[in-house]
């Protein structure tokens, strides 16, 4: 009897310590759904398709006048591949201050630090691994301010 006690004892202690995470996502929305119910969502969020930008076969562009940053969704076969935000910043001092902002945030968001390969004034990269995708924050600021925000899936092998 004392064995069965201290083995569900264990077991108790097992499952109170498993980490219950919420599967990979872009903003609230997962990426195991469809292409069409993800750009439905976004729909629903206010943006638009802009179907100039947009691949029917590999990319769809999403974008909102609210909103300064557009989206670009990579799929196959209706599974996403990656999402791209890519922000509308007029200066390089506001990327810079933008990258820090999103870095300080899912820093935070995600309770990890990034690994950072570049940190250089106009050029940074901050790559945040979740497990089951990795998000990048990618600051080049050369001839014009970019600033983009990757969502990458890992592989499901």
């Amino acid at each position: 009897m004392k064995k069965i006690v201290v083995f569900v004892l264990a077991m108790m202690t097992f499952v109170a310590c498993q980490e219950s995470r919420a599967p990979f996502n872009y903003r609230g929305l997962a990426f195991n759904m469809p292409v069409n119910q993800f750009v439905d969502s976004m729909l629903a969020r206010g943006f638009a398709v802009d179907s100039a930008a947009s691949d029917s076969g590999n990319t769809v562009v999403l974008a909102n006048p609210a909103e300064h940053y557009r989206v670009l969704a990579a799929f196959k076969e209706q599974k996403l591949l990656a999402i791209q935000e890519t922000y509308n910043l007029s200066t390089n001092d506001s990327t810079r201050q933008m990258w820090q902002e999103l870095r300080d945030g899912l820093e935070k968001e995600l309770d990890a630090w990034p690994d950072c390969p570049i940190l250089k004034e106009d050029h940074k990269v901050a790559n945040f691994d979740t497990g089951d995708g990795i998000i990048a924050i990618l600051l080049e600021n050369t001839y014009t301010p970019t600033l983009t925000v990757r969502y990458t899936k890992k592989s499901d092998q």
